[in-house]
């Protein structure tokens, strides 16, 4: 190992206490959105909110960067205008943000989906293989698609609690790995 490999490894174990913390960070937070899904609920409609505003713009940005390059470019360009619009009207309405997000969420994963299934479609035409698994997920998001759409108050569940396990895990893991670095540096 170079000197400077062995000199960041001696500082990982040397806070290790630091992984710890944020282990412990996020298994409270993960806690607190299962024991306020309300609230919880909010902050994530408005932070999808924000994030399909963004994606928005990443999305015209690459469509016009690439228009000479790709075939079906306007109809990535159409789901940026798409999510700038609707990004812009739920993060002035955050009601309204938290009434819509789960058909929000299931018609943006449908167009996804149809996108998707059109690209696996390209990519078959240009003789790249394993296409069939790019529309396997395609088509599987498109089912999950349905499944938001057709009981959206299974989808606002879903969300939360996902969200929720998630920081548990990341939690778990950083509590875990604390403790594996406390013993390499007590080595």
């Amino acid at each position: 190992m170079t000197s400077s490999t062995i000199q960041t490894v001696k500082n990982a174990i040397k806070y290790w206490w630091v992984s710890l913390l944020a282990g412990i960070l996020f298994v409270l937070a993960g806690i607190w959105v299962l024991r306020t899904p309300l609230e919880s609920y909010l902050a994530l409609s408005v932070l999808f909110s924000l994030v399909f505003f963004i994606s928005g713009i990443f999305e015209i940005v690459y469509a016009t960067a690439n228009s000479n390059q790709l075939k079906g470019w306007g109809w990535t360009f159409t789901g940026g205008i798409i999510d700038i619009l609707l990004g812009t009207i739920l993060m002035t309405n955050p009601a309204l943000s938290m009434a819509i997000l789960p058909f929000f969420v299931g018609f943006a994963i449908m167009f996804r989906s149809f996108i998707a299934m059109g690209v696996a479609f390209e990519l078959r035409s240009f003789g790249i293989g394993n296409w069939g698994w790019l529309l396997a997920l395609a088509i599987g998001g498109l089912l999950f698609s349905f499944i938001l759409l057709n009981d959206p108050i299974f989808a606002g569940t879903t969300i939360v609690v996902w969200t929720a396990l998630a920081f548990i895990s990341i939690g778990l893991f950083r509590i875990f790995l604390a403790f594996k670095l406390k013993r390499l540096h007590s080595i």
